[in-house]
């Protein structure tokens, strides 16, 4: 009630921050943008999720192993304060293989 009552849209039921508040944090929200803070844990699974286009800042060096569509797998890093595109997206159930926990900020466009 209170997201109707600030003018804001109700959540969607695959809203990452209801579907896994231990990984997502809102730090800002307004009417244009939603702001939040992803951790991301090695051996953690996230839930089926769906956001919306988004820019990524990664907030220390990440680097975890991505497996191709051919079943070969390589490594994705990112360095400290890097941003990146990330197109809107429904996910979910993939099991994290980072090397070390990797803070991230999501800027989520309305």
């Amino acid at each position: 009630m209170l997201a109707f009552a600030a003018g804001m849209a109700a959540p969607s039921p695959l809203d990452p921050v209801w579907v896994a508040p231990h990984i997502y944090k809102v730090a800002f929200e307004n009417e244009r943008v939603r702001v939040l803070e992803r951790t991301i844990r090695n051996g953690e699974t996230s839930p089926l999720m769906s956001q919306p286009d988004r820019v990524v800042i990664y907030l220390n060096p990440c680097a975890w192993l991505d497996e191709n569509s051919d079943g070969s797998r390589r490594m994705e890093s990112f360095k400290f304060g890097e941003p990146t595109w990330a197109p809107a997206e429904t996910h979910g159930g993939d099991t994290a293989t980072v090397v070390q926990q990797c803070s991230v900020v999501e800027v989520e466009l309305k």
